[in-house]
């Protein structure tokens, strides 16, 4: 599947600041995905521009700025060519709960940390509702997700917590993601946060954005990808551009800026076009 993506980012202040040293998240990564073309342009043009790769393989665009502006544009843009990936272990896997069958280099994306009882509970009638198969338990958890849960857009912000949304039955992509990783270790397997963009889905106000799933490491496989906003696994029609043990470690703009009692405004818009 060929993807074009475009994504772009305006922050307006009150008055005019300096931007402090950003750190950009928005280049396609993973296996089956092969970058044909992009872009990154940035207004006011940084006076330096590193390209780097972060701790959890992420791609990463470092800038530094001088002067002052009282806008910040990021104007991202890509095609890449997507290809399926394997679905299925080579070989039967260990009955849930794991304790130590992913290596300690994983430790980061097993750790949960405050786990909830409720959460806990709820993951373990469903490992037990899948006799213990981890493949079987995490299309479950997928599917009970995506069939439980009120999801809505919320344009900004960090997710709720486990908890908050299993309770409330409604959140977010990223608070759906956040449950599915907590669930998923609870059982000890190691789940990540990714963030990137669906090529097809339907959204409920009719417009794209940037996306987010969990993926979980099984072994013979890799990272295995599930999508519990729609109920479906990941596959050649979704592009990540940054996963890590967290939401604060994909976040595609990171930075700040300097201006007492200065405010901001951020507007985004994402276009996406697909076609097989």
């Amino acid at each position: 599947m060929h993807i074009h993506v475009r994504h772009r980012t305006i922050y307006d202040y009150s008055a005019p600041v300096r931007l402090a040293p950003h750190r950009l998240r928005l280049s396609p990564r993973g296996v089956g995905v092969d970058v044909l073309e992009e872009t990154v342009a940035v207004d006011p043009t940084p006076c330096g521009r590193t390209e780097t790769t972060d701790l959890h393989g992420n791609r990463v665009l470092a800038l530094d700025f001088d002067g002052e502006t009282e806008r910040f544009v990021v104007d991202s843009r890509f095609t890449v060519e997507t290809h399926p990936t394997p679905t299925t272990p080579p070989s039967a896997l260990p009955r849930l709960p794991w304790t130590c069958v992913v290596a300690e280099d994983f430790a980061t994306y097993r750790d949960e940390p405050d786990l909830d009882d409720a959460v806990r509970a709820f993951a373990a009638d469903l490992a037990e509702a899948s006799d213990g198969e981890p493949v079987a338990f995490l299309e479950r958890l997928n599917h009970t997700l995506f069939e439980r849960t009120d999801r809505h857009i919320r344009g900004s912000g960090y997710a709720q917590t486990p908890a908050e949304t299993l309770a409330r039955g409604s959140g977010a992509c990223r608070d759906v993601t956040v449950l599915f990783m907590a669930a998923a270790r609870s059982q000890g397997l190691a789940a990540r946060f990714v963030s990137g963009y669906q090529a097809r889905a339907e959204t409920a106000d009719g417009l794209r954005h940037l996306h987010a799933w969990p993926e979980v490491f099984l072994p013979g496989l890799g990272w295995r990808g599930y999508d519990p906003t729609h109920g479906l696994p990941v596959t050649d029609g979704h592009v990540a551009i940054g996963a890590g043990p967290d939401q604060l470690a994909t976040m595609p703009i990171e930075g700040g800026f300097y201006g007492a009692g200065v405010t901001s405004t951020l507007a985004y818009d994402v276009c996406i076009e697909a076609e097989d």
